[in-house]
């Protein structure tokens, strides 16, 4: 039995012997740098030897000679990748690609220190969507490794300078929809993955609030795994009040669909028994049956947020663009 042998990697020397130039030349062109009067035809004949040859510049040695890998290293917390999570990672690795910058994700979990995480690569800059201890900080600051940190806090940090969607607005805005449409007695449904427990209680925090505001009694909340049989147990004990609930703020879209599928169980429906509102606006939402009102979140004005706070760390590029004011926005369908 024969082995086969593995491909060699093209490296810059054999650029620089297909294109006829010295080692130094492709350098220069590759990595553009600044000084070098390199005529244009000569750049030309080291680009076309790197597309015939397809050979990319090996990460390691990259990093020796800048100092910084080419990684940008995204620290995710231990959350369900939902819909509104998926949209961030990958507008977050659609516009580091536009800057050669590559999108690394790992996922935080048990307490680990993020040096654990980003000791061996070296990274050009971390992003967190928590908040980093001070000691994680430090470590940071002292490898001069730019940290752009997105704290769960509904607001601008301006040490940090990047957007973070407002979860109590998000609530607020279900619920006010809600009583526009006449609604007084309401519900909320509450997801039962604790790994979400803190976008639960701000968003909770925020229906609550405006119920106060506009002079609603508290929202009735009850827990809704996402089966036909927790929602149908929900559904039948928010009509069962007296007086009974007569519309739900649900955490996200999923939750949503359930409480949907729990009227359905009981042969209701809505808005006619119940009013339903969620949050994300996944693309099933206009196709629930009834299609669902839901609360967008503009996860592009986040991406563009961090990507420039990155750059700006990075390479020096002007501050990040002001925070767009429309982060969230009603989408008003059938189910409320």
């Amino acid at each position: 039995m024969t082995r086969r042998r593995a491909a060699r990697r093209v490296t810059a020397t054999d650029v620089a012997h297909e294109a006829g130039v010295s080692q130094a030349t492709v350098s220069y062109v590759l990595n553009d740098t600044p000084g070098q009067a390199i005529p244009e035809v000569t750049r030309q004949r080291v680009r076309a030897a790197v597309e015939r040859l397809g050979y990319a510049p090996h990460a390691a040695a990259r990093a020796l000679r800048t100092g910084r890998s080419d990684v940008v290293l995204f620290v995710l917390p231990d959350w369900p990748i939902g819909p509104a999570v998926a949209a961030v990672v990958e507008g977050l690795t659609h516009g580091l690609e536009q800057r050669d910058l590559t999108l690394l994700i790992r996922r935080a979990s048990g307490g680990r220190p993020l040096a654990d995480l980003w000791r061996s690569l070296t990274p050009a800059a971390v992003v967190s969507l928590e908040g980093v201890a001070d000691g994680d900080r430090h470590a940071l600051d002292e490898h001069a490794i730019p940290l752009v940190s997105v704290p769960l806090q509904a607001r601008v940090n301006a040490d940090d300078g990047v957007l973070t969607v407002s979860h109590p607005a998000i609530g607020a805005l279900q619920l006010q929809h809600l009583a526009a449409t006449g609604h007084r007695r309401t519900g909320y449904a509450a997801p039962a993955d604790p790994r979400v427990a803190a976008f639960r209680d701000l968003r909770l925090d925020g229906v609550r609030t405006a119920a106060l505001d506009l002079g609603l009694a508290d929202p009735s909340v009850r827990e809704v795994d996402l089966t036909a049989e927790s929602a149908r147990s929900a559904v039948q004990a928010w009509l069962a009040e007296s007086p009974p609930v007569t519309a739900v703020c649900a955490y996200n879209d999923d939750v949503a669909f359930a409480v949907l599928a729990g009227l359905r169980a009981l042969g209701l429906s809505a808005p006619g028994d119940l009013s339903v509102i969620g949050v994300d606006d996944v693309p099933l939402a206009a196709l629930a049956a009834p299609p669902l009102t839901t609360v967008r979140q503009d996860a592009g004005a986040l991406v563009e947020h961090i990507v420039s706070a990155v750059l700006k760390a990075v390479v020096g590029e002007g501050p990040p663009p002001r925070p767009r004011s429309d982060a969230i926005s009603l989408v008003v369908r059938e189910s409320a």
